[in-house]
C-alpha cells in the first residue's frame, strides 16, 4: 500500500532537499514540471527559501484571467519566475490544504521545518468576490519577513 504523505510535511522535505540550491533557478524550471501538484509544493518550498535567503519583506503571487499567474518580491520589487497557470492553481490549493483553512477568511500559525530548525509563519487567508489572498509572514525575529499574497478564484 502506498503511503500518502501530508502536504505540509512534503513542503518541509522539499525545503530540506532544495536548501543548498538557487531557488530562483529551480523556480524557473517549474512551468515545465510534468507533475503539477508536486511542482506547486516545490514552488512553495523554493519561495520560502528565497524569502529567507534574500531577506524578502513580501512575495506576492497573483492570478487574474487577463494576466495569468505573476509573482513579485518586495525587497526590491522585482518579478520572480512564475510557476505557470497550472502549477499556480495548485499552489493556492496546497496553501489551503496545509493550513486546513476552508472558510473564506481565516488565520493560523504554521511551523515550517527547515533542516535542524523551523520558521514560524503567520498565515492569513481572505476570499472575496472571486479573489483569494494568502499571506504567509515569517516573524521579524528572523530578520526576514516573507509574505505570499495570492489572488485567484476559490476552488470548490
Amino acid at each position: 500500500m502506498k503511503e500518502k504523505r501530508n502536504t505540509h510535511l512534503k513542503v518541509q522535505e522539499l525545503c530540506d532537499c532544495y536548501a543548498t540550491t538557487d531557488p530562483l533557478q529551480e523556480m524557473s524550471r517549474l512551468p515545465h514540471d510534468t507533475d503539477q501538484e508536486e511542482g506547486a509544493l516545490k514552488w512553495l518550498a523554493l519561495a520560502a527559501l528565497h524569502g529567507i535567503n534574500n531577506n524578502a519583506s513580501r512575495i506576492t503571487i497573483h492570478k487574474t484571467p487577463k494576466e495569468g499567474v505573476t509573482v513579485t518580491a518586495e525587497y526590491r520589487r522585482s518579478e520572480l519566475p512564475s510557476p505557470g497557470e497550472d502549477v499556480g492553481q495548485h499552489i493556492f490549493e496546497a496553501v489551503r490544504q496545509i493550513t486546513h483553512i476552508d472558510a473564506s477568511k481565516g488565520k493560523t500559525q504554521l511551523a515550517l521545518g527547515l533542516r535542524d530548525s523551523s520558521v514560524d509563519l503567520r498565515i492569513k487567508i481572505k476570499s472575496k468576490d472571486g479573489h483569494e489572498k494568502n499571506v504567509d509572514q515569517v516573524p521579524r525575529l528572523m530578520r526576514s519577513v516573507a509574505h505570499v499574497k495570492a489572488h485567484a478564484p476559490k476552488s470548490g
